[in-house]
């Protein structure tokens, strides 16, 4: 059972919620404790504050933030929890902050005048700019409450087409441009499938044929007002430099301190490099 559309309040509050949690996680504040005092500031008069009380309990036991997302299934959505448990897989790299910011720019989306296609988008395009894998992404949008049978469909044809047709035309041709270009050639023609993006997005998609799909989410963006997906941060090479001479330093440390001792003629101290792995000739 996939959560249920929630009421405005709440969406401002899950915005609010995720944003707290991601400041304060950068304030290097572990995730028990912030969730073991952060449901004291949210509205009462939301669900939100129990649903985190929830969270921090849970997280007590299994040490993981996205087990009580999947629990909560009557409050936090499936798209919600899938990118909560993609920021702590180790093979997606994908921080928990960039998860958290993903997180509150849809809220604060759904607190507003959200769309389907406007919410389709937003959401596809988090999956495909943090690289989390387009198969469970897409089953999990596919469950949400938010989308009807006709967009679950959608959905599902998207998940077996995505990588051999060009998701441009996966927008343009359920559109209703893609619709009016064809009566205009036959004026009888009835589409199998009702169009589920309107003639903006068809227009914008027809524009987008061949072009790389990110130049294609920013014109939405730009022309439709669609919420902008944060982008994953750029590795910092000072930091990774940094490191590096860290490592260097601490080598020509240890080469010193062995010339010093054998200048001194005292005992070489061979451990300090470890154990040689010697194997039988065979």
């Amino acid at each position: 059972m996939s959560a249920p559309v929630l009421d405005r309040e709440e969406y401002v509050e899950q915005a609010y919620f995720f944003r707290i949690f991601r400041d304060r996680m950068a304030a290097n504040m572990p995730a028990q404790e912030v969730l073991s005092h952060v449901h004291q500031e949210i509205l009462s008069t939301t669900r939100l504050p129990m649903a985190v009380e929830f969270l921090a309990t849970d997280i007590k036991h299994t040490g993981l933030l996205a087990s009580g997302f999947e629990r909560l299934t009557h409050y936090f959505s499936p798209f919600q929890a899938f990118v909560v448990k993609q920021a702590e897989e180790d093979k997606i790299k994908l921080s928990m902050d960039t998860a958290m910011l993903i997180l509150e720019r849809e809220a604060t989306y759904r607190a507003g005048a959200p769309t389907k296609p406007g919410l389709f988008v937003y959401q596809f395009e988090a999956i495909c700019r943090n690289r989390m894998g387009y198969f469970d992404g897409l089953t999990a949008m596919g469950d949400e409450s938010f989308f009807d049978a006709d967009w679950r469909a959608y959905l599902h044809t998207i998940r077996k087409a995505i990588g051999t047709v060009d998701f441009a035309d996966l927008i343009f041709f359920r559109s209703e441009t893609a619709v009016n270009d064809m009566r205009r050639r036959d004026p009888k023609f009835v589409a199998s499938a009702p169009p589920l993006f309107g003639d903006k997005e068809g227009r914008i998609a027809k524009a987008s044929h061949g072009r790389d799909p990110l130049y294609f989410f920013a014109a939405m963006q730009r022309q439709l007002n669609y919420p902008e997906v944060p982008r994953p941060k750029a590795r910092d090479e000072n930091a990774t430099i940094i490191e590096t001479l860290q490592t260097k330093v601490r080598e020509m440390e240890a080469r010193l301190r062995l010339l010093e001792s054998e200048a001194r003629g005292g005992p070489i101290d061979f451990s300090q490099f470890g154990k040689p792995d010697f194997k039988d000739d065979e």
